[in-house]
């Protein structure tokens, strides 16, 4: 019989089983890591199993084998073996011994380091963009999809969803493994609700690259629009936004001065998305505070005793930084602006939204339905366009497309609707939450609703005439006469960027 090269009590079938399970699943890891190493591009799953789920036999066969010896030294001591051999007994004169410690030394110092490279490339993997979005596919494609195509798609997700230290680091990985249940037993909402409750404050994060102190001036911006008749009339609106924020003798000013560190405002939401305001309290850099309280349907004291005192921060005007999805009536205008959809096909703005502002079962629904309703609308009612504008109707069938594949997700629920974005007036009620509201002072004070305290009109309409381009700044004039009531209501009581009103 061959001599034993090992302790005895390590001779068992669990032992054994354990051995070839470490050894295998070591091998297979190091053929993977070769394999990640040099065959470029490589795969997100591949890491995942390399180094997140492999290495998790790798430990169970580690284990078997210490539980194998543990058990044999039971059998053994309760009499149905051989004699019980001491609890430690390290001779490293005998061959065995020395076999056995030279195994576990070299092993627990292999382990150790490819343990150590390992955990790096999990964090690393765990920390991607990648990782974060297109691992659970479905239920994070809208938010991915939309994260590519935003100002921040160079920034990782969790500079913003972590952001720097320890502490954040361990919540984020905690809060996860709820999310991983809830993907695994299809426990997730559609869509996903927002705000995130255990999102990190703004403050720490945001301001790690965009600093309020330097923000200054103002800034140009032109917003293209085309009226919904027959020849899609352009209608741009060029806006100077007063960005402020920057200290100086007076205080902040312009649309940063919400952001700047003396000011402090406080508010109370009475819905979960915050689009409902009821109280506001601004405490000015000169200590004075005002509180602003609803007007119609005012807060109880049980209610505002028991509610959350929200300080307002980056979040609360740029709530979709990254993850936006647009109204159709806005990537329709964009799209007409930069020559993907001609602007000389009749009704063609009017056409697209409608076709885009409609409930399909799946986005291959959709598209379907998109291309077939463009080009029945055009065969029908303009059949010599049709045939000569053929190329050019094709292309405007792409261009909505792609608008409908960026923005809208059935099998998520998303559309910009769920979504409304809290920048802005026009297609949401945004800054009218608190500006212009119901709410005001027990004196009688409201918080203004003045046009020219966040930016000044320069120039509207596509004609140079008498009283649509001005450096001192213009009245807002409807594109259709409304009897004035643009100055009275607010604009997201007619307009949400769908077919209602485009």
């Amino acid at each position: 019989m061959a001599e034993k090269r090992f302790p005895d009590h390590f001779y068992n079938w669990i032992s054994v089983g354990g051995a070839f399970l470490a050894v295998a699943t070591f091998v297979i890891i190091a053929l993977l890591v070769l394999v990640d190493a040099f065959v470029h591009p490589g795969t997100m799953y591949l890491g995942i199993l390399t180094y997140m789920i492999l290495p998790g036999f790798l430990v169970l066969g580690l284990v078997m084998i210490a539980l194998g010896g543990f058990w044999e030294r039971r059998r053994r001591a309760q009499g149905r073996g051989a004699s019980l051999p001491p609890v430690l007994n390290l001779d490293l004169r005998d061959p065995k011994h020395r076999r056995a410690a030279f195994v576990f030394v070299t092993g627990t110092a292999i382990f150790l380091v490819a343990s150590s490279l390992g955990t790096y490339q999990a964090y690393h993997i765990s920390e991607s963009t990648k990782f974060c979005g297109t691992l659970c596919h479905k239920v994070m494609e809208p938010e991915h999809t939309a994260y590519l195509r935003s100002a921040h798609a160079r920034v990782g997700c969790v500079a913003c969803h972590i952001g720097p230290g320890a502490g954040w680091f361990v919540k984020s990985k905690m809060s996860g493994a709820y999310q991983v249940y809830s993907t695994a037993f299809n426990k997730y909402s559609r869509p996903i609700e927002t705000p995130i409750k255990n999102l990190r404050p703004a403050r720490e994060t945001c301001l790690q690259c965009h600093w309020p102190e330097k923000f200054f001036g103002e800034r140009k911006h032109v917003n293209p629009h085309f009226l919904a008749d027959e020849e899609n009339t352009p209608y741009p609106i060029t806006l100077l936004v007063d960005v402020g924020g920057t200290r100086g003798p007076g205080g902040g000013h312009g649309i940063h001065w919400h952001m700047m560190i003396e000011n402090k405002v406080e508010y109370i939401a009475r819905d979960h998305a915050r689009q409902d305001i009821a109280w506001v309290r601004v405490t000015g850099s000169d200590g004075k505070i005002h509180e602003y309280r609803a007007t119609e349907n005012p807060l109880t004291d049980a209610e505002r005793a028991g509610a959350e005192v929200r300080t307002m921060d980056c979040i609360d005007c740029h709530n979709r930084p990254s993850h936006n999805y647009r109204p159709p009536a806005v990537e329709v205008n964009r799209a007409m602006a930069q020559g993907l959809i001609a602007t000389d096909l009749p009704f063609i703005k009017r056409e697209a939204v409608k076709a885009l502002d409609q409930e399909y079962v799946d986005r291959r629904v959709a598209q379907e339905a998109i291309a077939t309703g463009l080009r029945k609308f055009y065969a029908e009612n303009f059949p010599a366009l049709a045939k000569d504008r053929a190329a050019d109707i094709e292309k405007a069938v792409a261009a909505v497309g792609e608008i409908y594949r960026n923005n809208f997700f059935p099998e998520m629920k998303v559309t910009w609707r769920k979504y409304p974005e809290n920048i802005g007036h026009s297609l949401s009620v945004g800054c009218f939450r608190c500006h212009g509201s119901s709410l005001a002072t027990s004196e009688g004070k409201t918080i203004t609703k003045d046009c020219s305290s966040c930016h000044m009109i320069m120039a509207q309409g596509n004609e140079p005439k008498s009283g649509m381009v001005s450096v001192k700044g213009l009245t807002f004039r409807h594109p259709v006469d409304i009897g004035g009531m643009e100055t009275d209501g607010n604009c997201a009581a007619c307009h949400q960027g769908g077919a209602e009103l485009y």
